[in-house]
């Protein structure tokens, strides 16, 4: 498997961003699913604003890409992303957060926005 060497500062700016508890846990929460800004602010009991602010650091990365529905937009992994593999390495080191999104789901706010 051939595999691309990133440049320094790419993996720097990656490490920084996720770095950070809550964009750590959105890109793990993303591991698996994509999630709407509604759902990560049951989540993490946080203003939309400040979310959106989060996720548009990791859009701009391109470590997460967004899908738009209506009015709503849904966040992803951006797979095709030169980062994809070390934010993955990195997500495979810490606990799955997939328990999060199962609350969301019994509590009934799995999908809000729709």
């Amino acid at each position: 498997m051939l595999q691309t060497i990133m440049d320094i500062e790419k993996v720097a700016l990656t490490l920084k961003l996720l770095g950070d508890r809550t964009r750590l846990t959105m890109a793990g929460l993303l591991k698996d699913n994509e999630c709407c800004v509604c759902e990560f602010v049951e989540v993490f009991e946080m203003s939309q604003p400040a979310i959106s602010q989060h996720l548009r650091k990791l859009r701009d990365a391109g470590i997460v890409k967004e899908r738009r529905s209506g009015q709503w937009i849904f966040y992803s992994l951006n797979k095709k992303s030169e980062r994809y593999p070390l934010v993955m390495t990195l997500l495979n080191q810490i606990p799955d957060q997939q328990e999060k999104l199962a609350n969301l789901e019994r509590e009934g706010k799995r999908i809000c926005c729709d």
